[in-house]
């Protein structure tokens, strides 16, 4: 053999053809053990896909998690929706500063369109918002009111955009203040 001596035969338990056998089946089995117990979790493998009640578009402003989860709470949407969040939530989907944003959000509408099965996406924006800011100029958001018409254009085109690519999904606009009240637009 060359200047290698061999201890053992080949086929050796210890070291041999055996124990790779027996390494394989047994991890083998472990794998499906641990699948098939998985299996037995309810929700826990599939847990992403079903009937959901919208996708809803926020805004990364840390200010506004828990006002829009209390409010999507107190329109009983707790676990009934998924979420896309980046800046400027409608904002991030039409401005043009934003354009290399615009496919991302298009992907994943057409994901939770396909896993979710939702009737409607909700895009809500909110007031003082750095992202308004960056797109369209401080004067667009000088004002209480001027800020409104911003925002209220911007999710306007939101909805034509998303009529345009997904003609069967309802379309909710919201304007959230920062005591987190929210004015619906139609």
């Amino acid at each position: 053999m060359s200047g290698i001596t061999q201890i053992h035969p080949a086929a050796c338990a210890c070291c041999g053809d055996m124990l790779r056998a027996r390494f394989d089946r047994r991890a083998f089995l472990q794998g499906a053990g641990a699948l098939a117990l998985a299996g037995t979790i309810p929700g826990f493998v599939f847990a992403a896909e079903g009937n959901y009640e919208a996708m809803l578009l926020t805004c990364i402003d840390p200010r506004f998690p828990e006002p829009t989860g209390n409010y999507m709470k107190g329109r009983s949407l707790t676990g009934k929706y998924s979420q896309f969040t980046f800046a400027g939530a409608s904002i991030g989907v039409v401005a043009p500063a934003f354009k290399d944003w615009q496919k991302t959000f298009w992907d994943n509408l057409a994901a939770s369109i396909q896993l979710h099965n939702i009737p409607k996406v909700i895009a809500m924006n909110h007031r003082d918002c750095g992202a308004a800011k960056i797109a369209y100029g401080e004067d667009k958001v000088a004002n209480a009111q001027i800020e409104t018409e911003t925002h209220k254009a911007a999710l306007m085109e939101f909805r034509q955009q998303v009529t345009e690519r997904q003609p069967k999904l309802a379309v909710e606009l919201g304007l959230m203040a920062l005591d987190g009240n929210v004015e619906m637009f139609s």
